[in-house]
């Protein structure tokens, strides 16, 4: 497995992964996966990542800003999405351990994840990659016309923003 810098060409695939999440109504708020042109609007333009083999994109990383307030330049919300037929490979572990690197090397001392309370895998993987647990916002959106509640996840950089 190659973990590589994201393309523009690898938008058919990546948002097919994107889809798979959606479908199973506990990764994401969002029911539709963007265009390209949305999504990269949406993203920083450093630090989205693939994870591939033989040609194949296994699963995707990305980083988004939380605020496009000055103070909160640093900090990051994580959307990592793993394809189905690759879950429980380590695939989610490898695209984050280089996230959490490439996301230090960008400049950035705080990463976040907002994780649906079911996605029990995405907690786990937060935990193993040291992320830790902040709270809960209760009720913060809907999906479907449901009501969801968000567990809040961060890790904090140990070499960058400690001064």
């Amino acid at each position: 497995m190659v973990i590589r810098t994201m393309q523009a060409s690898d938008w058919e695939a990546v948002a097919k992964i994107y889809l798979e999440g959606i479908a199973t109504g506990f990764a994401t708020f969002e029911t539709q996966a963007p265009s390209y042109n949305d999504w990269d609007k949406a993203h920083t333009s450093q630090c989205r990542l693939v994870a591939e083999m033989d040609g194949i994109i296994m699963g995707w990383a990305a980083l988004s800003p939380v605020s496009s307030r000055c103070v909160y330049g640093g900090v990051a919300e994580v959307s990592v999405y793993i394809s189905a037929q690759s879950r429980g490979q380590g695939v989610g572990k490898a695209l984050m351990q280089h996230l959490i690197g490439e996301s230090e090397k960008a400049g950035f001392w705080t990463i976040q994840s907002g994780i649906f309370p079911e996605n029990t895998a995405s907690i786990k993987l937060h935990e193993r990659v040291g992320f830790r647990y902040i709270g809960k916002r209760e009720r913060v959106g809907k999906i479907h016309g449901v009501w969801k509640d968000n567990l809040l996840f961060e890790r904090r950089s140990s070499t960058v923003g400690v001064d």
